[in-house]
């Protein structure tokens, strides 16, 4: 995966692999704690998972696209109220889904799948500050590597 030397930069493919590398390691994580908790299979655990893993990154595109497209026709400015605005819609859009498809798919009603959401959402508060901060610490490793290695070869 080549990397912008832009540290505000990302290219498509660094889009694609931050996001794989975020959803494969959450699955990982993910699929064997619930199947624990909740005492199922892991391989019905881990298909729920994955389900659950693309369509967050499907509604993370479409909410985004979508609230772009609001603030270019509203005009609001992307500050802390719009901010909070974008991550409790993006959230209750996910839970609209994700709440009834985890009770059909674990036979449970909807008040024990809206909990396992919360738990899950409990989760990926500290998992996705922890992964993007490592990520943004690996990456500026690798684009420091990059610029040394550069300039050795100008030498």
């Amino acid at each position: 995966m080549s990397l912008s030397a832009n540290p505000l930069q990302r290219s498509l493919g660094e889009r694609i692999g931050h996001a794989l590398a975020f959803e494969l390691i959450a699955l990982v994580i993910c699929a064997p704690a619930m199947a624990w908790l909740l005492d199922q299979p892991l391989l019905h655990l881990g298909a729920l998972t994955l389900m659950f893993s693309t369509i967050a990154m499907l509604w993370n595109m479409l909410f985004n696209d979508l609230f772009d497209r609001a603030q270019r026709r509203l005009g609001f400015q992307r500050n802390l109220k719009a901010r909070l605005c974008h991550a409790a819609l993006f959230e209750a859009g996910l839970i609209v889904v994700l709440v009834p498809l985890a009770a059909w798919w674990l036979s449970i009603g909807l008040l024990e799948a809206l909990l396992l959401d919360i738990g899950l959402i409990l989760f990926f508060l500290p998992y996705t500050v922890g992964f993007n901060w490592s990520w943004d610490v690996l990456r500026a490793r690798w684009l420091r590597r990059e610029r040394c290695a550069a300039a050795s070869q100008a030498l």
